[in-house]
C-alpha cells in the first residue's frame, strides 16, 4: 500500500460538504424569524450561508443580536437529528483514518454543535476551527491559517473543500488550494478549477 499520509492536508467545511443541514437550518431560521418578528424568508437567509451567523444578520439588515443567535442555536439543537452526512462521507473518513491522512474542520457553525455532530458520526479531525473573538469567520482567512499553524502544515500541502463563494474567497485569501463541492449549497461552479460532485472524489487530490 502506498504511504499517503504525507501527500495532502485536507480542510473541510461542515455544512454543505460533510453534512446536509438544510432542513435543520430551515427549521431553526423559521422558528427564530417568527419569535423575533424578523420577516426575512429562509431563502434570503440561506443565500448568505457560509458567513458567521451575526454577520448574516448584519447583511440582512437585522441588528446583530446575541439573543437571536442563542435562540437560533437552541432551535437547531432541538432538531439536530435532521442533519445527516452526505453519501460516502463516513466511508471516506474511515479511508483517511486508515491511511493516516490528517484533516481539519473549518466552519461557521459554533463549536458545540460542530463537536456534537462529529462525535455522533465518529469523525475525528485533528482540529476544529470555528469563529471566535480572535479568529474572524469566512470569508476572512483566519480560521484556515490557524488550522495550518496548529497542524504544522505548509500552504502548498493544503486543500480546502468548500461549497460556497465565501469558502472560495477564504481559501484564496489564505493562498490555499480550493476544491468546490458541487453537491453542496453553492449556485455556480464557473469560478473553480478543482471540483467534486461526490465526496468520494476527494481521493484524487490525495493519490495524485
Amino acid at each position: 500500500m502506498k504511504d499517503l499520509s504525507k501527500k495532502s492536508f485536507l480542510i473541510f467545511d461542515l455544512d454543505g460538504v460533510v453534512f446536509d443541514s438544510k432542513k435543520n437550518m430551515k427549521f431553526a431560521w423559521n422558528t427564530t424569524s417568527k419569535k423575533f418578528h424578523l420577516n426575512v424568508s429562509f431563502a434570503k437567509y440561506f443565500d448568505k450561508i457560509g458567513m458567521p451567523f451575526l454577520k448574516i444578520l448584519n447583511s440582512l439588515k437585522i441588528q446583530p443580536n446575541k439573543k437571536i443567535y442563542k435562540f437560533f442555536k437552541e432551535a437547531s439543537l432541538k432538531k439536530i437529528n435532521l442533519i445527516k452526512p452526505y453519501k460516502n462521507v463516513l466511508n471516506e473518513f474511515r479511508y483517511l483514518k486508515k491511511n493516516k491522512i490528517k484533516f481539519a474542520i473549518v466552519t461557521s457553525k459554533d463549536f458545540k454543535r460542530s463537536k456534537f455532530l462529529l462525535n455522533k458520526y465518529k469523525i475525528q479531525p485533528s482540529s476544529i476551527h470555528c469563529p471566535t473573538k480572535k479568529l474572524r469567520g469566512k470569508p476572512y482567512p483566519d480560521q484556515l491559517l490557524h488550522s495550518l499553524k496548529k497542524n504544522k502544515i505548509k500552504l502548498e500541502n493544503a486543500w480546502f473543500v468548500g461549497d460556497t463563494k465565501i469558502d472560495y474567497l477564504a481559501a484564496r485569501r489564505a493562498k490555499i488550494n480550493f476544491i468546490f463541492a458541487k453537491y453542496g449549497y453553492g449556485s455556480s461552479d464557473k469560478l473553480y478549477k478543482y471540483k467534486i460532485s461526490n465526496f468520494k472524489q476527494i481521493r484524487k487530490f490525495i493519490e495524485a
